[in-house]
């Protein structure tokens, strides 16, 4: 019996796997070489890699109709059907050739790479160019590096790019020594947001385009550009939702929808989602936000390409000021109170909305002449109340200053800002001889205004003995005094050594009223660009003429315009050394009119000469690994020059001095992509030197920069096992360094650091599990930092657990 119950069991496996079938085959390009790490997905939902002798294998697969799709970055998406029999092993063999997709001049249609490496970039040059091909260092940040980092905000990114530190918690950062300004999203410019941090729900990529870049984009700092890219339809489904939780009662989750409308794919749409409710290592901090982003591109023939964005964003929560520490005097110490140290009050609350919207326009007249046209409606509304520093500490009854005690103030505020951003530019594209010539010609608007019903309420300085309230040092005779001969602050002072937390009374405050007039000031600039090519030369050559106006007291009796002019060149060589390397040098320059205030104002010593800079970048661009990695080798100088600053005058605090000069050189390298098909990596490193080169007071010169450190970079990598016993697991690693930085207080500086974050993920099916430990050995440290009153500590050992589901 027993024999005969072995040989059954025994018939029915080998019948059972005799019905088994397998596919197997090779994936090569148009000249036979393999396609390592090419993509073979069938249709039951199985995926592997093709590996490096470009073979591909499926097992024990049911007999059934399949269709096999062979996807690979740069080269066109090929499908096979095939049937299936019962034991049977088809071999299929695929030959894809590289893509000649068409590449549209305004960025409609969406990226669909799926890697760290990017291709392209459009604001650069205003045309879809080869990253390689542009004569000026360009970063970025895929969401593919979002996802693995399991990044949220902006400030989350930043460490990967080479050049780039955090100043502050706000939306505010150093790029090449210099602090950032205007915000851009899709090439287009809009309010700087100076409190919240942008989310990355919606964004595609966020990239830097080094150095002036006011031949493109205007008036802007000499540091660079930082150009958020907002994801755009695709062609083809993908839908996905993910759920994070994680350290300080973190709560996220985001959803990411898009597809085509119809069956002839002339309509696509894209919706992202998010929602987050977290605290914060930061004592009374929360984040509460929302987002709704609908997109939609309409295709109508291949000519013509329109897409729409709406982009809905809420942010309720408090403005963190920083982390105040014992004064200067106490002794010059940075853990004097805890990273988690704020003087917010209970009911303080910041809340804000943003809302902007973009339609774009590309039509291609015939295949030399096209035209692009973009416009965003972007508005902000802000209702604030909080309780920060005065900017110094409590002084005492012989007017000293108390180190442990925080002098303090209340600001309510409502306020709101549009800002409205149209560029319209033609190309054409033809030759003259040899030479291939791409020229844009175009016309560039931008307004920023605030309207009228701007109003802030603040409560400061100290009470006087007839009443009222005065922050005037002049007044000290007059100043209130309490039981121990101390003057009497309007609001009370914030004890470091003991802090104490309240609902505050606003009103025990004594508030003076602040209405803001209406404001407004709006850029306009014309501008020609040819991009020439010449067997293995390409030159940039272009010219931007920019008129800016800043007006005061709009609509007013008073109303007063302030306008400055500038002619903005651009120069730019390209040279192809190798199939795989590009040399590239290039001069470009920048211009920043200097606020009205500052050039009408009596009493600050104006006008003032605009803020010019100009730059000159030799550098190497490279593709390698069968062009899965990118690298950006870049040297250059920076010169800046008419900086304003306090000129620190006693008889008179509003009074502004011209500084003479400002220089930044240094080298850096970005690296992006995949080392292997399963090994993905991006890494940086800078070195920055950032000066005071001239100045009318010599103790300043040769001093660096604010905020500036001297070396900073990291890496980041993600290894993912292919093979059947490991298939789905996933290890990453990375770090990042930062050196000593100077603050605007002389004897402060912020130590250098190194952060190690781990992670380790594993993808089922449809389903993503990942988890990530933040600042492994949990470092203390600071991000950036004005003074004694305001340093930004960085969080300490954390973590981040997400679950994933695309279908």
């Amino acid at each position: 019996m027993k024999t005969l119950l072995l040989l059954f069991f025994s018939l029915s496996f080998f019948t059972i796997n005799a019905q088994n079938s397998s596919i197997k085959g090779r994936v090569v390009d148009e000249e036979g070489n393999p396609l390592f790490g090419a993509n073979v997905l069938l249709s039951n939902g199985d995926g592997t890699m093709v590996d490096e002798n470009g073979k591909y294998s499926f097992k024990n697969l049911p007999s059934d109709g399949y269709e096999i799709a062979v996807t690979f970055l740069g080269y066109e998406k090929q499908t096979k059907s095939i049937a299936l029999e019962k034991g049977a092993t088809k071999i299929v063999n695929f030959t894809i050739s590289t893509s000649q997709e068409n590449l549209q001049q305004v960025e409609i249609t969406g990226r669909k790479a799926r890697s760290y490496k990017n291709e392209l970039t459009y604001a650069a040059t205003k045309t879809a160019t080869p990253i390689k091909d542009v004569p000026q260092a360009i970063s970025y940040v895929t969401k593919e590096v979002f996802a693995d980092q399991q990044a949220y905000r902006v400030n989350d990114i930043v460490k990967n790019v080479s050049g780039v530190n955090m100043f502050s918690y706000y939306d505010d950062f150093t790029m090449r020594g210099f602090r950032s300004g205007d915000t851009y999203i899709n090439g287009l410019r809009v309010v700087g947001l100076f409190g919240p941090q942008p989310l990355l729900a919606n964004i595609e990529r966020v990239e830097v385009i080094k150095g002036p870049s006011s031949a493109m984009f205007g008036n802007s700092i000499p540091g660079g550009v930082m150009n958020r890219v907002t994801k755009k339809p695709l062609a083809e489904d993908r839908k996905s939702i993910n759920f994070t939780l994680g350290s300080f009662n973190t709560l996220r989750t985001t959803a990411d929808f898009t597809g085509p409308v119809n069956e002839k794919e002339t309509l696509l749409y894209r919706l992202n989602l998010a929602y987050e409710n977290s605290d914060s290592f930061r004592d009374l901090q929360e984040f509460k936000s929302y987002m709704i982003a609908p997109s939609i591109s309409f295709l109508p023939t291949d000519k013509t390409r329109i897409n729409f964005d709406l982009v809905i964003t809420n942010f309720d929560g408090k403005l963190d000021r920083g982390q105040p520490i014992f004064g200067a005097s106490a002794g010059t110490d940075l853990n004097s109170t805890p990273i988690s140290f704020a003087i917010n009050q209970t009911n303080d609350f910041q809340k804000s909305d943003v809302v902007y919207s973009t339609l774009s326009l590309n039509h291609k007249f015939s295949d030399n002449i096209s035209f692009n046209a973009s416009y965003m409606k972007y508005l902000f509304e802000e209702n604030l109340v909080e309780h920060r520093t005065s900017n110094q500490f409590a002084i005492d009854g012989n007017g000293e200053q108390i180190p442990t005690q925080m002098g303090m103030q209340v600001i309510q505020r409502q306020r709101q800002f549009i800002a409205d951003n149209l560029s319209s530019y033609f190309v054409f594209d033809g030759n003259t001889g040899a030479l291939e010539h791409k020229v844009v010609a175009g016309f560039d608007f931008i307004e920023q205004k605030q309207p009228r019903g701007a109003a802030s309420a603040f409560a400061r300085g100290y009470r006087l003995q007839n009443g009222g309230v005065s922050s005037n040092p002049a007044d000290f005779q007059n100043f209130l005094l309490d039981a121990n001969g101390n003057p009497v602050p309007n609001v009370p002072h914030f004890n470091l050594d003991d802090p104490t937390y309240n609902v505050a009374q606003l009103s025990d405050y004594t508030f003076t009223q602040s209405a803001s007039s209406a404001t407004r000031y709006y850029t306009y600039g014309f501008y020609i660009q040819d991009q020439i090519k010449f067997n293995k030369w390409q030159v940039l050559l272009g010219g931007r003429q920019e008129y800016y106006n800043d007006i005061v007291n709009v609509d007013q009796p008073d109303e007063e315009t302030t306008t400055q002019n500038k002619f903005l060149p651009r120069l730019g060589l390209v040279y192809s050394a190798t199939n795989e390397i590009n040399l590239y040098g290039t001069y470009t320059q920048s211009f920043q009119p200097q606020g009205l205030a500052a050039q009408t104002n009596p009493n600050v010593g104006g006008p003032f000469d605009p803020v010019t800079a100009e730059m000159v970048e030799v550098g190497a661009k490279g593709e390698f690994f069968n062009n899965r990695l990118g690298a950006n080798l870049a040297v250059y100088y920076i010169e800046n020059n008419n900086i304003l600053v306090n000129a620190n005058e006693p008889g008179n605090p509003e009074l502004l001095r011209q500084r003479g000069q400002e220089e930044s050189k240094g080298f850096e390298l970005d690296i992006n992509g995949r080392i292997l098909p399963n090994l993905s990596l991006t890494a940086n490193y800078a070195y920055n030197e950032a000066i005071i080169s001239e100045s009318d007071n010599p103790n300043e010169i040769g001093l660096r920069k604010e905020n500036a450190p001297l070396h900073q970079g990291g890496f980041f990598g993600k290894y993912t096992f292919i093979d059947n016993k490991l298939e789905g697991l996933g290890i990453s690693l990375g770090t990042n360094f930062v050196s000593e930085r100077n603050t605007f207080s002389s004897e402060l500086q912020l130590p250098s650091y190194t952060i190690v974050d781990a992670g380790v993920s594993y993808k089922v099916d449809r389903f993503n599990i990942s988890f990530l430990l933040n600042n492994v050995f949990d470092e203390t440290h600071w991000v950036g930092g004005y003074n004694y009153v305001r340093l930004f500590p960085g969080a300490p050992r954390n973590y981040l657990m997400s679950v994933g589901y695309s279908f």
